[in-house]
């Protein structure tokens, strides 16, 4: 799900409200960066008593845990893709944007990987994925705090730029060299620097507690981040805004299903559902988790069981680097417009504080 999107306006009118009774909470939302403090507690606890355990034990990266994969990231980009494709309006509504961005990708990563180099192309994605990331969240709060264009601007930019630095020391650690690495953190701590000051010279667009709350959050999340790379804590790192990030998500996809679907099925997917009394609020989960599940165990080896059978031919990673790559882009693609204001997708989803 992504974000300036599903800001544009906070609470629905009262018919909005009636016809959807399953509101998405801005107490529970502000709720889920609970994981910052407790991360933070984690790595003091683990520096202090633990003799860095947890710091040596842990991998450099949740991707380098196969679970990981299947808990967080992988899930909830499935359950986009079944969200969008389950629901034939949907899919014909969009279908235009669609077929372009899929021409784009197999172009761009395709085609295109042929003589476009490689880390060119890994920081590419890994700046849409961090601006995928922290727009989402900036963008939940902003019917909340409801600042200006310039400042929410402002304020996603130098949030998006920090993410990147550090995304990018994290991932790419093993290829720069030590200056380099001080680099990259220089420059982070600068842009936080830059983005605590902004927060505060902007802070009085804010005019109630809670949007205050949801601002300093956002700003929290990105500063605990860094500060965790720097503490070279790498795995709790990439741990916050992902899980943040993908609960927020999660959050809006079950409002939007159970609103869509609880009084008549309006697919496949919830029809059958119904017959096997199935509740709604798990349907869209167990159906994304099975998924991703699967894919990321069985997924490769099926495809080169039978390309090898068929062709002779061994295909690595078709599905864990092509399938899920295409879905992961499109899913940042998608993800800028369905929630949007006016969007189909938004006819189902209403906000309560």
């Amino acid at each position: 799900m992504s974000a300036q999107t599903i800001s544009d306006q906070v609470v629905s009118n009262q018919n909005v409200l009636n016809d959807n009774p399953l509101t998405v909470s801005f107490r529970l939302l502000l709720g889920l960066y609970a994981i910052i403090p407790l991360c933070l507690l984690l790595q003091l606890f683990d520096s202090w008593f633990w003799q860095g355990f947890l710091q040596q034990n842990l991998p450099s990266s949740p991707k380098q845990f196969l679970l990981f994969q299947i808990i967080f990231g992988t899930p909830h980009i499935v359950a986009s893709s079944i969200l969008l494709v389950s629901n034939t309006e949907y899919l014909k509504f969009y279908k235009m944007k669609i077929i372009l961005m899929t021409v784009a990708i197999t172009t761009v990563f395709g085609v295109g990987s042929l003589f476009i180099p490689y880390k060119v192309l890994y920081v590419t994605v890994a700046a849409w994925t961090v601006y995928h990331v922290l727009k989402q969240q900036l963008g939940v709060g902003r019917g909340l705090y409801r600042l200006p264009d310039w400042v929410f601007y402002l304020l996603l930019w130098l949030s998006v730029t920090a993410g990147l630095f550090v995304y990018v020391g994290i991932f790419l650690k093993n290829s720069l060299d030590a200056q380099q690495l001080e680099w990259i953190k220089l420059s982070a701590g600068v842009l936080c620097a830059g983005l605590v000051c902004s927060a505060l010279l902007c802070e009085r667009y804010v005019t109630t507690q809670s949007a205050r709350y949801f601002l300093w959050s956002n700003v929290l999340l990105v500063l605990s981040t860094f500060y965790l790379f720097v503490q070279q804590y790498y795995f709790l790192a990439i741990l916050l805004p992902r899980l943040v990030h993908d609960a927020t998500a999660y959050i809006f996809y079950v409002a939007h299903d159970y609103n869509k679907h609880h009084r008549q099925p309006q697919n496949f997917m919830y029809r059958y559902a119904a017959r096997c009394h199935v509740p709604i609020f798990i349907v869209l989960p167990l159906c994304s988790f099975t998924l991703a599940f699967a894919l990321q165990f069985y997924g490769d080896n099926a495809v080169n069981a039978v390309t090898e059978f068929f062709f002779g031919v061994e295909i690595r990673k078709a599905i864990t680097l092509g399938l899920l790559g295409y879905l992961a882009l499109m899913h940042y693609y998608t993800e800028a417009f369905t929630w949007k204001q006016g969007s189909p997708y938004r006819r189902f989803i209403a906000f309560s504080k």
